[in-house]
């Protein structure tokens, strides 16, 4: 999982770090401020890029006494840090140089670079994004695509399409709008563009907050690892029966698993020694993303009376 994700970002680290050189380079020659928009946009996503790497690095650290259960949650707090960086940096200037231009609109010199160096961007920002596909649609099978980021517990996989996807499209808007600008000789569409290009942005930063602040709180494992799990202790002839099924995803390939059970009378506490390990040992090999095992052994009345008090 860690290397499909890590393919993705390398490949958009790479594609970005060079578009954004492009860019500032075509917006200084022609002062277009879609081009200058998009110059921030790929350099934004080009410290993403080394940030998600940074997460998934911070997340395989072992656990320790600090942080017992590990660091596998590094990844969700750098994917949310990555979406505000998206909103404050990406949207919030993009939007900006629009409207500063609306004001005060500086003629277009030089379309031919400008053309040149949105042609070679979409190019790079396509290939990019046919590679983070690629690694997402292998990861989720045949999950829905929305259903897929719903319910995904690794967000470096979808942050990096959402990226790419946001670059693509706002490289068509900046296309656009020189394209109006051409035919029209109004300045207004370049200013339009670099505002299009930072909504696109905003809409994409708040999504991705959004898919992040529930991986980020504590989201459960999904509901067939569940029911696989719920399954695996009910066939248990010493269980008379499963009061909480509870997971907690620590990580992408890091689960938690929680477990109030109803042994059934006259078993000793051997005995029951005995099952707690044998269930802890099937639970873990049945899905290796589980780490780690809570069994209680509780009365199903005496169970609800601690939940509720």
């Amino acid at each position: 999982m860690a290397g499909s994700s890590k393919k993705a970002i390398y490949a958009a680290l790479v594609g970005n770090g060079l578009i954004a050189v492009t860019k500032f380079a075509a917006a200084g020659i022609s002062g277009s401020a879609a081009m200058l928009s998009e110059g921030i946009h790929s350099l934004v996503d080009t410290g993403n890029q080394i940030l998600l790497l940074h997460g998934l690095r911070q997340a395989e650290k072992p656990a320790d006494s600090r942080f017992p259960f590990g660091h596998g949650k590094e990844i969700y707090f750098w994917s949310f840090v990555v979406a505000i960086l998206v909103f404050a940096l990406g949207a919030g200037v993009s939007i900006y140089q629009g409207i500063h231009h609306l004001d005060n609109p500086e003629p277009i010199t030089n379309l031919t670079i400008n053309y040149l160096v949105l042609g070679a961007a979409i190019i790079f920002e396509g290939g990019a994004l046919y590679v983070a596909m690629k690694e997402f649609n292998a990861h989720r099978g045949d999950t829905g695509f929305f259903k897929a980021v719903a319910i995904g517990k690794d967000p470096s996989l979808f942050v990096v399409v959402f990226e790419d996807t946001a670059a693509l499209i706002g490289l068509l808007i900046a296309l656009a709008g020189l394209l109006a600008f051409q035919l029209t000789g109004n300045m207004l569409f370049d200013a339009l563009a670099s505002i299009g290009i930072g909504l696109v942005l905003a809409a994409t930063a708040i999504w991705l907050a959004v898919e992040s602040k529930g991986l980020l709180i504590g989201e459960s494992a999904s509901p067939e690892a569940v029911a696989a799990i719920r399954e695996l202790v009910q066939a248990d002839i010493r269980i008379s029966a499963i009061n909480e099924v509870a997971t907690l995803h620590m990580g992408p390939n890091h689960i938690i698993v929680m477990l109030s059970v109803d042994f059934f009378d006259g078993l000793d506490s051997s005995e029951v020694e005995t099952a707690t390990t044998q269930l802890n040992l099937r639970i873990k090999a049945s899905d290796a993303a589980v780490r780690r095992v809570f069994i209680e052994a509780e009365r199903a009345g005496d169970h609800r009376n601690v939940v509720d008090a």
